[in-house]
């Protein structure tokens, strides 16, 4: 399951696109902007990096942890 991206109003938290979960289903939220020192061009970065990363990992460009740690290894 992907994140949501929601906004409060009037109180009430307002999923900013529809989404296809059903009637009754609960969420447990986090508020995304905490006490972190980042602008928001620092943070609109960071999200474009995340997808960026999801999107490969979709695709399956992707290494596995064993092929890099033997890359390490071999530079020794």
């Amino acid at each position: 399951m992907n994140a949501l991206k929601a906004h409060v109003v009037n109180g009430r938290i307002v999923v900013d696109e529809p989404t296809d979960l059903p009637d009754g289903t609960e969420l447990y939220l986090v508020r995304a902007h905490s006490d972190d020192e980042m602008d928001e061009e620092e943070r609109a970065e960071l999200e474009a990096a995340i997808d960026e990363g999801l999107d490969d990992f979709e695709a399956g460009r992707i290494v596995d942890e064993e092929t890099i740690r033997a890359k390490l290894r071999a530079y020794r």
